[in-house]
């Protein structure tokens, strides 16, 4: 692996010293079950480092095919298959969102009150597909823990995983009757959007969104393991997830072995409820680096891949002059957001290495890839760690690999 590394433009040795620097501070002292560091360039990939437990107690190695809880690494995923009906003149992205749910035409913005009285007032303009797609639609999460509306998000269920008893249509319909944060286009606030976003590839395209998932996406690009559900086959695979307990210990989550992933979920979250492995996440990376297409398989047309991974946000803005949000996958400083994932517009602001329009997202579980086609470089990261937030492994990530370059 060395030698390849080295022919990819990296200095061997440096790329190693990110899974010593790993195991020292993450996994000797228990901070986290396993961590999997994959570096692909080119095409072809520089460096794999598979550390740690897939299951702790178990005592069940991390292999290279272990199943991860992605959750929010859903999102690209969900905002291709949206765009893929864009392509196809079904939909676009300046349509009223109420066009295709027309029970939400008379939204409208949280002045004041609760469940049952509320005060609202109309919004400034119609929400748009487009503010779906960049979280600038006045929609949130109950996770939030800020207003009376993610409140009512919390009492309600609305977004919640897993979920079961809600599915697509009971989220629209709570949605119906539950009042935006904020005009359209006016801030931006991670949220249920792409979880509206599967709704709508299954509405307008009429077919399952897991199924359309499966033969639009995961069929195609051979992502075999990559689903709403871990197949009986894959269970053996599938990875126990870890939370930071009382005093800091890791405490399991949620057991592989009696895990809600091992059966179709009745909420289908197109924002957070995929399972995948690093090898198929990176088939679905470098179909977008080569510009939507992948062995001849072509998924999206190159335009509308550079469309998505604009900077999208109103005034050309940044996530830190327009975000009102409590939380998010990504640093605010220097990072806009496209159209699924966020966009590094300013790299000096990020403080960190990069490349202006290098694009990334993570997940809740600590899972977390950029791509940066200036180096045609992808990095994913694969773990099981609730919250995302604990730890700067994202900024020590980005810091190591970059540094590792030629």
């Amino acid at each position: 692996m060395s030698a390849r590394a080295t022919s990819l433009g990296f200095d061997a040795a440096r790329l190693a010293r990110i899974d010593a620097f790993l195991a020292e501070k993450y996994l000797a002292p228990g901070k986290l079950p396993c961590a999997m560091t994959l570096v692909a360039r080119g095409g072809e990939v520089a460096h794999w480092g598979v550390q740690g437990f897939a299951d702790v107690e178990r005592g069940a190695p991390l292999a290279e095919d272990t199943v991860f809880r992605i959750y929010s690494m859903t999102k690209p995923i969900t905002s291709v298959a949206l765009m893929m009906l864009v392509e196809e003149g079904k939909i676009a992205l300046d349509d009223p969102v109420h066009r295709h749910i027309p029970a939400w035409r008379d939204l409208g913005v949280y002045e004041a009150g609760f469940i049952g009285a509320w005060r609202t007032a109309r919004p400034q303009r119609p929400m748009l597909v487009v503010d779906l797609l960049r979280h600038t639609s006045g929609l949130t999460y109950g996770f939030q823990n800020r207003t009376n509306v993610d409140a009512a998000y919390r009492k309600r269920g609305i977004g919640v995983l897993p979920h079961k008893d809600g599915t697509l249509d009971t989220m629209i319909e709570a949605l119906a009757t539950t009042p935006l944060e904020f005009s359209p286009g006016a801030a931006w606030n991670y949220s249920v959007s792409t979880d509206v976003c599967g709704y709508l590839v299954e509405k307008i395209s009429g077919t399952p969104f897991p199924q359309f998932l499966r033969e639009r996406i995961f069929a195609p690009l051979g992502m075999h393991d990559t689903a709403f559900e871990v197949a009986p086959e894959a269970q053996p695979r599938f990875a126990s997830c870890y939370a930071a307990g009382p005093g800091g210990a890791m405490v399991k989550q949620d057991d592989a072995a009696a895990s809600s992933y091992l059966a179709p979920p009745a909420f289908v979250s197109g924002g957070g409820g995929l399972v995948s492995t690093a090898a198929d996440y990176l088939r679905f990376c470098r179909m977008l680096l080569n510009g939507g297409a992948l062995e001849g398989k072509r998924l999206l047309g190159r335009k509308t891949v550079e469309l998505m991974t604009q900077n999208h946000l109103p005034g050309g803005k940044s996530l830190s002059d327009l975000s009102q949000s409590l939380f998010s996958e990504a640093a605010y400083d220097g990072i806009g957001f496209g159209l699924g994932f966020s966009v590094t517009t300013d790299p000096a602001r990020t403080l960190l290495p990069g490349s202006a329009g290098e694009y990334s997202w993570g997940g809740a579980a600590s899972t977390y890839f950029w791509i940066d086609p200036k180096e045609e470089l992808i990095v994913i990261f694969m773990t099981q760690f609730l919250p995302s937030t604990l730890y700067p492994l994202r900024r020590e990530l980005r810091t190591m690999v970059y540094a590792a370059l030629e």
